[in-house]
């Protein structure tokens, strides 16, 4: 996490309210997003094969040249919905959401 950028505990929600949802076609799996989350929510996988199927061809040639990861919310009900994660993914593939809304795309 950049020095810029503290990490603020005092978030706006009770935990489960807001999930983040990744965008698989954006995703670089750089990280920088797992260091950012006070609460452990995210965490940088091997995408499943099942997943990747569903994906266009660019966006699984990208997730090949990555080594075939990206960021995964695999604790989705412990968000709070402090918006550290999206706040500091490069390429802007974090959306935090209402669970009401939420696609659960990433979450295990």
């Amino acid at each position: 996490m950049s020095a810029s950028m503290p990490i603020d505990p005092d978030c706006r929600f009770v935990p489960g309210v807001m999930v983040p949802v990744i965008n698989p076609q954006r995703c670089e799996a750089q990280g920088p997003c797992v260091a950012a989350c006070p609460y452990g929510v995210l965490a940088i996988r091997v995408v499943p094969q099942d997943v990747r199927d569903t994906l266009p061809v660019l966006a699984r040639v990208k997730l090949f040249l990555r080594g075939g990861k990206q960021a995964f919310a695999i604790d989705a009900d412990a968000c709070r919905g402090c918006g550290l994660c999206a706040q500091i993914c490069p390429e802007k593939a974090i959306k935090l959401q209402t669970r009401s809304t939420n696609s659960h795309y990433g979450a295990e």
